[in-house]
């Protein structure tokens, strides 16, 4: 199966998309002091685009810890997508956890896998003689990624703020699990720099990253043109004529041209204005309304 959209590039007049605010280096130097505390990390990642929101230093934060890898907004891609994935992660030696914290799907799992991380850490505890406790986990991931939702789940009520925007989470919190577990929520961390655009450009599309780091309209030109290339790959779940179909403009075949395609729409929609109908299809793609849609799916070896 081949990697969607690796031809995909902003416009070169787009600013590059990156962000690293203050916040975010503040509370990964708090998250530094505090890994010493956990036991276990609770990884969450957006089914989306599992890969882009793999943080790169992560194996350096668990350093031997045990690593629960929790796959967000299943509901958000195909059944196919989720198998593929499901099948790259176990080749590689991960069991992923696929969850839909927004209704609950699978946080009853996760919850129990997460307990039992804990009773074998008791079970090492006791043969050295010490004494039983709470497992101490640390929820990390991108900001935007589901955290703060995923865990008013696990303690079945809101006890963080959540809400579908970057950066809500600002500072590290200690959040009690019944008995058995204690978390640790942490602010969504980011890269010191996103060199790899492609990465950042799924990274904004899924709005996984800050509105200030990127350009709304030249993000949504490059959705346009990678519509195109994902339509072919069935797990992807691009439906054959989605544009015309939902906003009453197709994209010409074999040629297709973005940019006209944003001012017909535009002109049809939004009174003209390209910066609206570019904020339209972000809002639709995000929530849904296009689709379950994979912005990436795993490279097989005989891709």
């Amino acid at each position: 199966m081949p990697d969607v959209g690796d031809t995909v590039r902003l416009s070169t007049a787009a600013p590059p998309i990156q962000w690293y605010p203050g916040h975010i280096a503040k509370a990964e130097k708090a998250l530094s002091a505090n890994l010493e505390k956990v036991d276990l990390v609770i990884e969450v990642r957006d089914a989306r685009i599992p890969l882009a929101t793999g943080h790169p230093r992560l194996q350096r934060w668990i350093r031997g810890k045990q690593h629960l890898l929790v796959i967000n907004r299943r509901d958000m891609v195909s059944p196919a997508a989720r198998l593929a994935w499901d099948g790259w992660f176990r080749q590689r030696g991960e069991v992923p956890w696929w969850c839909d914290a927004k209704v609950g799907t699978g946080v009853k799992q996760l919850q129990q896998a997460a307990i039992r991380a804990g009773e074998q850490l008791n079970a090492r505890r006791a043969g050295r003689g010490m004494r039983p406790r709470p497992v101490r986990a640390l929820m990390l991931g991108f900001p935007n990624v589901g955290k703060s939702a995923l865990i008013n789940r696990l303690v079945r009520q809101k006890v963080v703020e959540s809400a579908r925007r970057a950066g809500v989470t600002r500072s590290l919190r200690w959040v009690r699990l019944g008995q058995d577990l204690d978390l640790l929520d942490a602010p969504g961390v980011l890269p010191p720099r996103l060199d790899d655009q492609l990465a950042g450009l799924r990274l904004a599309l899924c709005d996984d990253i800050g509105q200030a780091s990127y350009d709304g309209e030249a993000v949504a030109l490059a959705f346009l043109q990678l519509l195109p290339q994902l339509e072919p790959v069935a797990a992807a779940g691009v439906a054959a004529g989605l544009l015309e179909r939902r906003y009453g403009v197709a994209m010409p075949p074999g040629d297709p041209d973005p940019a006209a395609w944003l001012s017909a729409s535009a002109a049809r929609h939004t009174s003209g204005d390209t910066a609206r109908m570019a904020q339209r299809l972000l809002d639709d793609f995000r929530r849904s309304l296009l689709g379950p849609i994979s912005l990436e799916l795993p490279v097989t070896p005989h891709s």
